[in-house]
């Protein structure tokens, strides 16, 4: 079981560290390294919207967006039959077009990119 608590779309893990007898935090699914601990529930809490709020104020001071945790929601709008096309794969597939889409953008995202050449004016 991990312990965490949110703020403003921010998770945090929340870990007892027995030698030091602090509860120490990391925010959670970004890259970025956003980590604090406290004493206790409630100064670890106030840390933890302290250590979020730096973080935007810094994000904003250094003129860039502020990384987010993904919402694990997609909206997308393709052409009738690429819909069409994958239903049926999915179906070929048994599963379900949201399985069958999370796994074939899974393995598209891992695939190393490539630029596509832009075409020459002629």
């Amino acid at each position: 079981m991990i312990n965490s608590m949110s703020y403003k779309g921010y998770t945090a893990s929340m870990v007892f560290d027995a030698e030091d007898k602090i509860i120490v935090g990391r925010v959670l699914d970004i890259d970025d390294i956003i980590s604090f601990h406290g004493e206790s529930v409630s100064e670890f809490e106030s840390n933890f919207h302290a250590a979020v709020e730096d973080y935007l104020a810094a994000s904003k001071e250094l003129g860039s967006a502020p990384e987010k945790p993904a919402s694990g929601k997609v909206m997308l709008r393709i052409a009738p039959d690429v819909h069409a096309a994958a239903l049926k794969a999915a179906a070929r597939s048994g599963t379900s077009l949201n399985k069958w889409a999370e796994s074939a953008l899974g393995k598209a995202a891992r695939k190393p990119l490539t630029r596509v050449a832009a075409r020459s004016e002629a």
